[in-house]
């Protein structure tokens, strides 16, 4: 059982006589090639369109989201991305379980970003020129890139914590904890160098090898099933859609804030992983 953000996907032929999605508006479309996608989708040649809560696991390139409202999101080689609706309107959240992202987009008021750790919300709105990775052991890297990148207010998942992230900030949460801050940070925090790009010592390891092909770990490190496979045999011209099982809200709500009662233990990033993104889209479970 996959445990964090959870998509059942069925696929259904929409020519076939299976359930259409109806009168909904697409949140963007990525091409088939560049990432597996799962969730509430139709695919229409060799792409294949967003429709609501949609899973994107990128091969081992960067896949490039471009959404229906302007802008794109690029998912970095490897990492795991969600997307789906927060609040009403043309506001998305953005859901990073593992790996990196890019967004460059116009913000909106009600936008929400999550990361294992860290909830980001909009106090002032801007231009995404942002750039975010989870590390292996929950380090969270954010380049609030752009002096005219909005304010986001970032929210620690498991306590009171929080911290004010101003247009052009470059900072380090270690582990994933916003108390833990490296405010000049350096190291880049969107997608990587191409892997050819990277020079390795002639007697370098398999193990260094591995890291510079494949620069996020895999699901299956933290502790997750692989992803799965969407069916991507439509014909040309016919649809496919997939409807997911969870990841959904209540009408015009945007995803419930996650808080803890009295002293907090801190966890190891996979078990905050599994345990914050399961209550988050399972609310009273």
């Amino acid at each position: 059982m996959r445990f964090g953000l959870i998509m059942v996907a069925a696929g259904m032929m929409v020519a076939g006589g299976g359930a259409r999605v109806v009168g909904q508006q697409g949140m963007g479309s990525v091409a088939t090639k560049d990432a597996l996608v799962t969730g509430g989708l139709e695919v229409q040649g060799e792409r294949a369109r967003l429709m609501s809560n949609a899973s994107v696991t990128a091969y081992d390139h960067t896949a490039s989201i471009a959404l229906d409202r302007g802008g794109e999101v690029l998912v970095c080689a490897t990492s795991e991305f969600h997307l789906t609706r927060s609040g009403a309107g043309k506001a998305l959240l953005f859901g990073l379980d593992r790996g990196a992202l890019e967004v460059h987009s116009a913000s909106d008021a009600q936008d929400v970003i999550l990361t294992p750790d860290i909830r980001f919300t909009i106090e002032a709105e801007g231009s995404y020129d942002l750039r975010v990775r989870v590390g292996r052991d929950g380090d969270t890297c954010v380049e609030n890139a752009g002096k005219k990148a909005p304010v986001l207010m970032l929210n620690d998942a498991f306590s009171r914590a929080s911290y004010r992230l101003l247009p052009g900030q470059h900072v380090l949460f270690e582990k994933g904890n916003l108390r833990e801050v490296v405010d000049d940070e350096r190291s880049p925090c969107g997608c990587p160098a191409a892997a050819g790009a990277v020079q390795l010592a002639a007697n370098a390891s398999a193990a260094e090898k591995a890291a510079a092909a494949n620069p996020f770990p895999a699901a299956v490190s933290e502790g997750l099933a692989a992803p799965g496979v969407v069916n991507n045999d439509a014909p040309v011209g016919e649809k496919q859609t997939q409807i997911s099982t969870t990841f959904t809200y209540g009408p015009g709500q945007g995803p419930p804030a996650s808080t803890l009662e009295g002293p907090v233990e801190k966890k190891t990033f996979g078990y905050k992983f599994k345990h914050f993104f399961y209550r988050l889209f399972h609310p009273g479970s």
